[in-house]
């Protein structure tokens, strides 16, 4: 069937399920709670995705597919539904929980304890899981919600008349209370469970913010090189102090004078400057993705280095066989695991009970993992809780599918400040200029990353070798949500804030 007659066909089928041409969307419910269901495993033609907090979906149409092809739809806890699409009505999907049989799962293999399953799920991590070098099509997101939740200060000294509490207090005013900001990246990421050995290739990426709250920081900037331009001289260094610590900077390190339009030497090393200056953009974005994205491999609970320890280390864990439950006809063990001492997480492992291979973890962090307070400055580090799931390839062996963790730290800052001028031509008392304050700041922060891996291809040490980073993508800014960026890609489906947003420069027009 040709495309042509067939996107009409699945108009009709999931009405305003269809958001663009060659693409499908649907919405996930819990029959009986009407809630939705996230986390959903959604494959057609073998092609997955996976449905986010909200339920939702969108899945890219392929011009070989047809109407009768089967979607597949399964989640832990529910009767896994596969039909073709033809027999799919409106465009909200319903899964029905599934019932546990206790006997059912008991008989299918010995009553082993928490321990004894644990063990086993260890003896088989090199047969059931995808170990060595791979090339996996995955889509990250990662949100960034930040907060100032004080911003005291007291000034003690300031010889420079324009730097005093109305230009502070305005200063204050025009950082904001509240930020977000979200990036997405598709991409192929080679390599193989070690976070230093890995490549990735960046495919497109996207940021979304708010300029306005930037650009306010830019007019606060300008205000401020104003008044130290005029109060200043050139031969003048800067002293930043903090009690003991102390670092120094120069004044022309401030501001770069102003190129003269008519000198063309002088042009073509702005434009030089500026071109490489956007190559070392481009290195810092592709090699940070590779960053974040080999620590979230490595950190897999199947891996030694994780710190989720529990299949290494189960000793340290009070282990209880708390339920069962299904992910389509395959039973599952739930253990819920607890730290007896100075362990990070406690969570659940769900565990096939035919293979013993860990399918899915949910995780969360029982008490800080970090606190560091010394001289005024504090870090707590008092959150990081996910889901981890893995799915199984056509080859019988277990990958990742998704990976999402959400990590807070309150930031405080309680310390004197001076801001010294000194020059290097001035003899006997170098000391020109002092801004002395008293600083009291707390600041609170949570970063949630969001990796879904669509597909997983093993390759050898050589074709990891060979490959090559072009380190040519930048993140196309957007004010607000474009729901034309991603189209003809498969990715995961953003939620509604992210939806929803909109610069307050927009808003405001």
């Amino acid at each position: 069937m040709k495309t042509s007659v067939f996107l009409p066909f699945l108009l009709f089928i999931f009405s305003s399920s269809i958001i663009y041409a060659q693409t499908l969307s649907s919405k996930i419910l819990d029959s009986v709670t009407q809630k939705p269901i996230p986390y959903v495993t959604v494959l057609l033609n073998n092609k997955g995705v996976i449905t986010n907090e909200e339920g939702r979906f969108t899945f890219l149409l392929d011009k070989k597919i047809k109407e009768t092809d089967s979607l597949f739809i399964s989640c832990i806890g529910y009767e896994s539904l596969g039909k073709p699409l033809n027999l799919f009505e409106g465009n909200t999907i319903y899964l029905s929980p599934k019932a546990i049989e206790l006997k059912e799962v008991i008989v299918s293999n010995k009553n082993y304890t928490p321990r004894e399953i644990i063990a086993r799920v260890q003896d088989s991590l090199q047969k059931n899981y995808r170990h060595g070098f791979t090339k996996k099509r995955l889509f990250l997101r990662e949100t960034y919600h930040n907060a100032i939740e004080k911003s005291d200060y007291r000034i003690k000294e300031s010889t420079i008349a324009a730097l005093n509490r109305p230009f502070l207090d305005s200063a204050l005013r025009s950082i904001p209370k509240k930020d977000a900001y979200y990036t997405e990246m598709l991409g192929d990421l080679y390599g193989n469970s070690k976070k230093d050995e890995q490549k990735l290739h960046l495919i497109k990426a996207s940021e979304l913010y708010d300029k306005s709250k930037r650009l306010n920081l830019e007019v606060l900037e300008e205000r401020f090189n104003e008044i130290i331009k005029k109060n200043v001289k050139t031969d003048s260094y800067f002293k930043l102090k903090s009690g003991l610590f102390g670092t120094k900077l120069d004044a022309d390190e401030l501001f770069e004078a102003d190129v003269d339009s008519t000198d063309v030497a002088a042009l073509n090393e702005q434009l030089e400057k500026t071109k490489k200056d956007k190559e070392a953009q481009k290195k810092f974005f592709a090699a940070y993705k590779r960053r974040t994205l080999g620590n979230l491999y490595s950190k897999l609970p199947i891996f030694k280095n994780t710190d989720y320890n529990v299949l290494w280390k189960p000793r340290r864990y009070e282990l209880t066989l708390e339920d069962y439950t299904y992910i389509g006809d395959k039973a599952l063990y739930v253990i819920r695991f607890e730290p007896k001492g100075s362990e990070d997480f406690k969570g659940r492992l769900y565990i096939n009970s035919e293979d013993f291979a860990l399918v899915k973890m949910d995780f969360e962090n029982v008490e800080s993992l970090r606190k560091f307070k010394l001289l005024g400055i504090s870090l707590n580090t008092y959150l990081a809780k996910g889901s981890i799931l893995f799915g199984k390839d056509d080859d019988g062996l277990y990958s990742l599918r998704y990976y999402e963790v959400t990590k807070g730290n309150r930031i405080g800052f309680k310390r004197p400040v001076q801001i010294i001028e000194k020059n290097k031509n001035v003899k006997g008392r170098r000391k020109q200029n002092e801004l002395h304050l008293k600083i009291d700041a707390a600041f609170n922060g949570q970063n949630k990353y969001e990796v879904v891996v669509f597909d997983v291809n093993p390759i050898d040490r050589p074709q990891f070798e060979s490959f090559k980073e072009m380190n040519d993508v930048l993140p196309q800014y957007m004010s607000d949500y474009d729901p034309e960026f991603w189209k003809g890609y498969t990715i995961m489906e953003p939620n509604s804030a992210i939806k929803e947003f909109k610069s307050e420069v927009q808003t405001n027009k």
